[in-house]
């Protein structure tokens, strides 16, 4: 669906997107993550023919994005990280109006609008003034304003921020939704739990550059240095991390009656691990194995560049 192949733009003499290049899938959805000045905005504006690139190129649906930018706003719903909505407007004349600027004639467009507010879960506002709404309710309006005509990619650059929790559970249920009604999104944000959670594929970007990207599994098998086990025992402490260490395995106490041991073998060898203490009479409460998880990753392989 979307090829970059280095990609470069400079503003100046600095350079705020390297030689860049990575592939989203069609049907996928594509995390962009990247620390503040990475470059995801003015990657994600060259992608909606919103700037030109210095140079590299782009396709989108197999259109080149700086020859055919027209094909390409009709291939592309782009919703920014800051805009503004016309609040003396309501919510279903506000639709209509990018709806209309799409050229979708305007017996057609009436079904389109009821159906999106339906997928925003903004129904029951339809006849409110846009000012009235919530931050949440403005946010949803306005991706659902990028979807009025039927794009094939959506471009989100930071969807979820300053919302609450609830507001953010809802945007990323609809972005779900999208995926299971065949979207492909790319999406760049900084709750990168959150992202894990919902993204397929992940590309991580630093000064410019991507750093890595996959599969999100490939980007936690890539970059994890070893799984951990966590071992509570009601009693013994000492014994058992002596028994830990003569195993092989290396392990501390971070607590009370509290270890924590660097493991990287198979579920087996943890039930074998578990076994060994409780055949050794250690009273273990809990034992439960942790992976890496995105911040972690993200951490480990940027370097927290400042440009």
């Amino acid at each position: 669906m979307l090829v970059v192949n280095n990609l470069t733009k400079k503003y100046g003499k600095f350079t705020a997107v390297n030689n860049l290049t990575f592939k989203v899938d069609e049907g996928s959805i594509f995390g962009f993550v990247g620390p503040n000045g990475a470059g995801k905005t003015s990657t994600l504006k060259v992608l909606a023919t919103l700037l030109k690139p210095t140079s590299g190129r782009a396709w989108i649906a197999g259109e080149e994005v700086t020859e055919h930018p027209e094909r390409i706003r009709r291939l592309v719903g782009y919703m920014p990280d800051f805009f503004g909505v016309y609040d003396d407007l309501k919510v279903d004349e506000y639709l209509d109006f990018y709806a209309a600027s799409y050229r979708i004639p305007a017996d057609y467009r009436k079904n389109i609008i009821n159906d999106l507010l339906e997928l925003v879960d903004l129904a029951h506002k339809k006849a409110a003034y846009v000012d009235t709404l919530s931050r949440g309710m403005k946010q949803r309006l306005c991706l659902a304003r990028c979807l009025v005509h039927e794009p094939a990619l959506l471009i989100l650059d930071e969807p979820a921020s300053g919302l609450d929790p609830r507001a953010r559970v809802e945007i990323r249920e609809i972005l779900r939704e999208l995926k299971a009604m065949g979207k492909t999104i790319i999406v760049s944000s900084h709750i990168l739990h959150e992202l894990s959670e919902i993204c397929t594929h992940m590309g991580i970007i630093e000064a410019g550059e991507m750093v890595i990207t996959g599969t999100v599994d490939e980007i936690m098998n890539q970059s994890r240095v070893g799984d951990s086990i966590e071992i509570r025992v009601l009693s013994k402490a000492e014994e058992a991390l002596s028994l830990i260490q003569g195993s092989g395995l290396n392990g501390i106490i971070t607590g009370d009656n509290v270890l924590q041991v660097a493991f990287e073998g198979t579920e087996e060898a943890q039930s074998n691990l578990l076994a060994g203490l409780v055949q050794n009479d250690i009273p273990v409460s809990s034992f439960a194995a942790s992976k890496s998880n995105l911040e972690e990753i993200f951490m480990r392989v940027t370097k927290g560049v400042v440009r």
